[in-house]
């Protein structure tokens, strides 16, 4: 029996199992590279240092940390002993 673009049954039938092996294939493909793509462990091992210290750089700034050194560091003399002076700025002991 053919059909309207004179294709027999048996010639469709090789077609459409040809076009569900390419599609496995595809599907195998796209598995294995959402497994690499969502490796996240795997990608940051190599890089642990440096994304550590970036988080730790990160979370210093988001809690202020820059500022409260800074006024630690450089307080104006006011509350004890200038021990140096940098410019305006002077490191002072408190006791």
């Amino acid at each position: 029996m053919a059909t309207a673009d004179n294709r027999s049954t048996e010639q469709v039938r090789h077609d459409i199992e040809q076009e569900r092996e390419r599609l496995a294939t595809a599907v195998d493909d796209l598995r294995a590279g959402i497994g690499d793509a969502t490796n996240v462990s795997g990608k940051l091992k190599g890089h642990l240092p440096v994304a550590a210290a970036a988080a730790a750089g990160a979370g210093f700034l988001l809690a202020g940390g820059v500022g409260a050194t800074m006024r630690l560091l450089f307080r104006r003399g006011r509350e004890g002993k200038e021990k140096a002076r940098f410019g305006p700025f002077s490191l002072v002991d408190r006791d």
